[in-house]
């Protein structure tokens, strides 16, 4: 095993893309756990979320960003900020698309941003395992008369197809140094980041197209006691509308987005764990400067 000053091939690359294309998928893969949240709907990310891939002579410190789209209000604003920021100091970005979405006329804002930046960009054409070969070579034809990428890769982050051959074109472009990170560390968010992330993600999956965009988790506290983990976490919502949608009849919603939740938390943190949700409405606060701050934002 090397150790953290030995020289190796390291860098930091952006992974960056239209909304819903798979980037924290990809993440997720690459690392071999869940630190990133995944949904169908879009806009799932709010943060920028870093993994830490580790290799016998390679770390890539992968950036998984909001994904870039015509931001109007004050929270996407400030996603979209989220992941423009994240183009500054790396090394290497990755451009993400959904081949089942590939026209490059949608992706006008992207294409912007890329030809603003002096970095090595290659493109990554997500969930080829949704199209035949005959559907995909027109696509790389497009794309390789758009820009001039430094590699164009067919993968299907779901499926793990074609991670290799990703890394294979990543890690020519790292610059060689000492590994940035100890091996050990997968990623530089908190567990009590993610446990609320988890959270956020069973209220993507179980609710209404209206519920999730209006929906911030905040963990009140995580306390380790023995042999369990206690977590109070309160739902904030936007309108008091929305309260009886997440509570559900007899409470039944909100008890299944904490039953979900919990099992995947307890394999995270590989222990039992005893979840209380609640609900708070704090009126517009996706639009509330004050209130994103609060939040992280």
């Amino acid at each position: 095993m090397n150790t953290l000053h030995d020289e190796i091939r390291t860098g930091v690359v952006a992974l960056v893309g239209p909304p819903n294309v798979g980037k924290s998928t990809l993440l997720n893969t690459l690392l071999g756990q869940k630190i990133s949240i995944v949904s169908p709907k879009a806009q799932t990310t709010r943060n920028r979320i870093m993994g830490i891939v580790n290799g016998d002579n390679y770390q890539i410190v992968l950036l998984d960003t909001p994904g870039i789209h015509q931001a109007d209000s004050p929270l996407n604003k400030e996603m979209v900020k989220i992941a423009l920021d994240s183009l500054h100091d790396v090394d290497i970005i990755i451009f993400m698309i959904d081949v089942t979405y590939p026209l490059p006329d949608k992706l006008t804002n992207a294409r912007e941003v890329l030809k603003n930046t002096d970095k090595p960009i290659i493109l990554l054409i997500n969930k080829i395992d949704k199209v035949d070969k005959e559907t995909l070579f027109p696509i790389l034809e497009t794309y390789d008369a758009l820009f001039p990428f430094q590699a164009m890769v067919p993968i299907s982050a779901l499926k793990a197809n074609g991670c290799d051959r990703l890394l294979e074109e990543l890690l020519p472009l790292l610059p060689v140094r000492p590994r940035l990170y100890p091996e050990d560390i997968p990623t530089d968010v908190t567990e009590r980041f993610i446990v609320g992330e988890l959270i956020r993600e069973k209220i993507f999956h179980l609710t209404h197209q209206e519920i999730p965009y209006s929906t911030a988790v905040v963990i009140d506290s995580f306390r380790e006691e023995k042999e369990r983990v206690m977590i109070h976490a309160t739902i904030q919502l936007e309108r008091s509308s929305q309260k009886g949608i997440i509570i559900g009849k007899q409470g039944k919603m909100l008890a299944r987005i904490g039953r979900e939740a919990r099992k995947d938390i307890e394999e995270l943190l590989d222990t039992r764990v005893v979840l209380k949700l609640w609900v708070k409405v704090v009126k517009d606060w996706s639009r509330n400067m004050r209130s994103l701050h609060e939040l992280g934002f």
